[in-house]
């Protein structure tokens, strides 16, 4: 199947799709700020580089987009119908480095938290946020908000 605009057009979409700050991390930031929380963001140093780090908990969370990390079962991970061999790859790769990323923080002695935006967005920041906080608090070592 044909892509519905041209290959500048589709080019300009894409590249317009951001990796860092996108709203629902800036969402979650905001809520955690407001809870009292201080942080560092997009760290280097760590595997995957995490959106948010709370050095203090030595906790690393990501904000995930359904789209691109596959959220099993989510409405927002659908398959693009056009060029679907580079999809499917595209996809695996992301899921294998995502899975890499959360071993090597692990290995590393942090805990690591999954947020899906697809929770922020129909449970609200605050929500999550307090779901976060209690789990900074328990010393659990990994969390999915999904």
């Amino acid at each position: 199947m044909a892509d519905i605009v041209d290959a500048k057009t589709r080019s300009r979409m894409m590249a317009g799709i951001r990796g860092k700050n996108t709203t629902p991390e800036v969402r979650l930031r905001k809520a955690l700020h407001v809870a009292g929380f201080r942080f560092r963001l997009h760290s280097a140093k760590l595997p995957g580089r995490p959106d948010i780090v709370l050095p203090r908990f030595r906790a690393a969370i990501f904000v995930h987009g359904c789209f691109w990390h596959r959220h099993e079962g989510c409405r927002n991970a659908s398959v693009p119908k056009s060029n679907a061999a580079f999809w499917a790859e595209k996809f695996v790769r992301n899921v294998e480095r995502d899975a890499m990323n959360r071993a090597g923080l692990k290995e590393a002695g942090w805990r690591v938290a999954i947020i899906w935006e697809c929770a922020i967005r129909h449970r609200g920041e605050v929500d999550v946020a307090a779901e976060l906080v209690d789990w900074l608090n328990s010393g659990g070592v990994e969390l999915e908000i999904g």
